[in-house]
This record gives C-alpha cells, sequence and structure tokens, in this order.
C-alpha cells in the first residue's frame, strides 16, 4: 500500500511580492506549499493549529526580534526551522541567531535566489535537528561542533559569510572557499561524511590574521600518503593525481586542500594528520 506525505509548507512573515514570487517560481521549491501571514503573531497562531516546516521571518523585523519570535514558536512547534530576514545584523547577532538553530540568516540588500535555495535545505533538514553547536560566540574566537552532514557545511559557510562581511570583497569570497573546502574535506575524507561524527571548528580573528582551525577526529594523513590529492602533486605535474584517483575508483575531484593552500598564507598540520590550521594576514 502506498502512502502519500503531505506537501512541505513554507510560512513567510510580511513577505514582499518578490520574495513570495522567487520562492513559488524555485526550481527547488516547485513541491513546496508557500504561504503568507501578516505578523508574527498570526503565525504563531497558524502553527498552533497546523504543521509548518519553515518559517521566514519578516525581513522588517531586528535579529533580536526574531529570536524572541523564534522561541514562541518553538512552543507553538516544536523543531519549526526558522530563516531569519532583518534590514542589518552584526557578527554578534548572528552568533546569537547561531546559538538559538536558527537554520540561516539574511540581511538587505537579499539575495532571493540564494534565500530560495537556503529554504530548500531547510525543508531537507531532519525535524528538531541541531546540527551546529556554538562553544564559543566571541566575535574574535568563534569556536563550534558541526555534525558531519555536507547540509551542515552549507549552513557554516553561510553563517561564516554574514559574520565576516566587514572584509574586502576579494578577500571575503576567497576565503569562505578555503573555509569550505577544507570543512568539506575533513567531513568526507576525515569523518566519511558519517553523521554520527562531529567536526571542531574554529574561527578566530587577531589584528593581523584570520586563523581558521578544523579537526575531525579520524585517522588522519601524511601529505605523502595522499597521492589522490592535487596538494602531493610534484610543480611539474598539476594533475598526477587524476590518474592515481582513477586508479584507485576514486571520483573526479581532489583539488580541495589545494585550493584552500593556494588561498591563506599558511596551512599547518598537526602530527596526526586530522587538525588543521589556515592562517590568513589581514595586514
Amino acid at each position: 500500500m502506498s502512502t502519500t506525505h503531505p506537501p512541505s509548507r513554507v510560512l513567510v512573515i510580511d513577505g514582499s511580492s518578490r520574495l513570495v514570487d522567487a520562492l513559488r517560481t524555485s526550481p527547488d521549491l516547485e513541491d513546496a506549499a508557500i504561504e503568507t501571514c501578516r505578523t508574527g503573531l498570526e503565525a504563531v497562531h497558524r502553527l498552533s493549529r497546523r504543521a509548518y516546516d519553515v518559517v521566514l521571518t519578516s525581513a522588517e523585523t531586528t535579529v533580536e526580534e526574531d529570536l524572541r519570535l523564534l522561541a514562541v514558536l518553538r512552543r507553538a512547534r516544536p523543531g519549526i526551522r526558522v530563516i531569519a530576514l532583518a534590514p542589518e545584523h552584526s557578527p554578534e547577532e548572528i552568533l546569537s541567531a547561531l546559538r538559538a538553530d536558527v537554520f540561516a540568516c539574511f540581511d538587505a540588500p537579499f539575495d532571493l535566489d540564494e534565500i530560495a535555495t537556503m529554504t530548500a535545505r531547510a525543508l531537507e533538514a531532519s525535524d528538531g535537528s541541531k546540527g551546529i553547536e556554538v562553544v564559543s560566540a566571541k566575535r574574535d574566537w568563534i569556536q563550534l561542533r558541526v555534525n558531519c552532514r555536507r547540509l551542515e557545511a552549507e549552513r557554516l559557510t553561510h553563517f561564516m559569510s554574514e559574520i565576516q562581511k566587514d572584509l574586502e570583497d576579494s578577500s571575503h569570497e576567497q576565503l569562505l572557499i578555503a573555509f569550505r573546502e577544507v570543512l568539506l574535506n575533513a567531513m568526507e575524507h576525515g569523518a566519511g561524511f558519517d553523521p554520527e561524527k562531529v567536526i571542531e571548528v574554529a574561527a578566530i580573528r587577531t589584528a593581523r590574521t584570520i586563523v581558521y582551525y578544523f579537526n575531525d577526529a579520524g585517522p588522519g594523513f601524511h601529505l605523502e600518503e595522499i597521492g589522490h590529492a592535487a596538494v602531493s602533486n610534484p610543480p611539474d605535474d598539476p594533475l598526477a593525481h587524476v590518474e592515481r584517483r582513477e586508479a584507485a575508483g576514486l571520483r573526479p575531484g581532489g583539488f580541495g586542500l589545494l585550493v584552500a593552500k593556494r588561498i591563506v598564507d599558511e596551512m599547518l598540520f598537526n602530527e596526526a594528520g586530522n587538525a588543521v590550521l589556515l592562517i590568513k594576514y589581514t595586514s
């Protein structure tokens, strides 16, 4: 006997017509019901009467107001995923939202396609899943424990993008690439994308540097043992690893560490090879 699953439901509070249209026309959300309401209070009443999967807050409310609303929404519907839209936000507010398990944050000017994509990702998430645990939420010392899932890597990369918006555009984009590549490398090769495992991540800022730290608690590696990765290629043969990956039956790739190494100023591994520091000098 086949079972019919109810459609996913997204509730948008005080959403602009452009945002609602972007959600309703997104290929990633074609199977979701996109509904709207005018206020946070109305959203609470809606959630008390029927199930929704994701709520998008009003773009006119602050992160602080959204976090107060989140607490009420979760009393009405535990496990609800919330995407916070705000006119602006500070790194401290983003960290507060991350600690409260907000799924994602955006501030103006809004990238509607990115919001639609993140809404689709929120629909994929497990109900009540707290995939990112905040250990330290100081602006200059962020320390996290992250469940080993690609979804959490996407979420964390987005949060880091919002937190470090004060960097110059080119540095901002490049550092995000390095951060994402090493985080995914730790999840894939260090932890095998095992959702039971956790990656330790830190982002530290000093007066002259930005430092990223990753520890996957896996068996580790040594550079001479990973001939399938581009970072091990000799200078005169930049594609040597491709043949080794094919021979080992591995999927195309292996460029992550090399990409990150070329972006940052220093890349350091611990003795076991399961922890790495990325250092970028800012002055």
